[in-house]
């Protein structure tokens, strides 16, 4: 049997830097982890790329493919079982809800949500960002989707003192388990 197979997308927040961390807590977990990144998360990993696709055991993605074109994006990831969105910003959480897929991470996440695929994000935002009225309709917007939103511990967090080594990745892993049915 094979293991399932999950996206680990992440946008550019502190934790994002961790991310190899949310993979192999994801392996433990039993799932086979492809990473798609959002453009600057892309950048922030760009000197340590090698290290996490050698984590993942696959080619991260970040970039749509263009058509025609044979290299390595969005087209060439196998089919997901479910999605982890981790850390999730609240800007990348603004566009995700307003149908916004100008990256290759938003437009996987949008589409599935739509293709019944199970979706789980956790945010890593600051409360004065969460105080701004689009973030909640936002958030409102994708759980009307069915994506189920994970808070951790202390989230959002006041400006300035989140703290993006302790990312609970545990606990985003726990709850994409949660959210997927068992395998026949």
């Amino acid at each position: 049997m094979t293991s399932p197979v999950l996206y680990l997308l992440a946008s550019a927040a502190g934790p994002t830097q961790y991310l190899d961390d949310g993979v192999r807590a994801a392996q433990a977990d039993g799932w086979d982890v492809h990473a798609v990144l959002t453009p600057t998360a892309a950048r922030w990993w760009e000197p340590r790329m090698g290290e996490l696709e050698e984590v993942t055991g696959h080619p991260a993605v970040w970039e749509y493919r263009v058509p025609g074109q044979d290299v390595r994006g969005a087209s060439s990831l196998p089919k997901a079982d479910a999605m982890l969105f981790a850390p999730l910003t609240t800007t990348s959480t603004c566009k995700w809800a307003a149908g916004i897929t100008d990256t290759a991470a938003l437009g996987i996440v949008a589409e599935a949500v739509h293709m019944a695929v199970p979706v789980v994000a956790m945010p890593f935002w600051n409360a004065s960002l969460y105080a701004q009225p689009a973030v909640r309709v936002a958030e409102e917007n994708l759980r009307g989707q069915g994506v189920k939103l994970v808070f951790g511990p202390g989230e959002p967090h006041p400006p300035k003192t989140g703290s993006a080594r302790d990312f609970p990745w545990d606990l985003a892993v726990s709850a994409v388990r949660e959210a997927v049915p068992p395998r026949a």
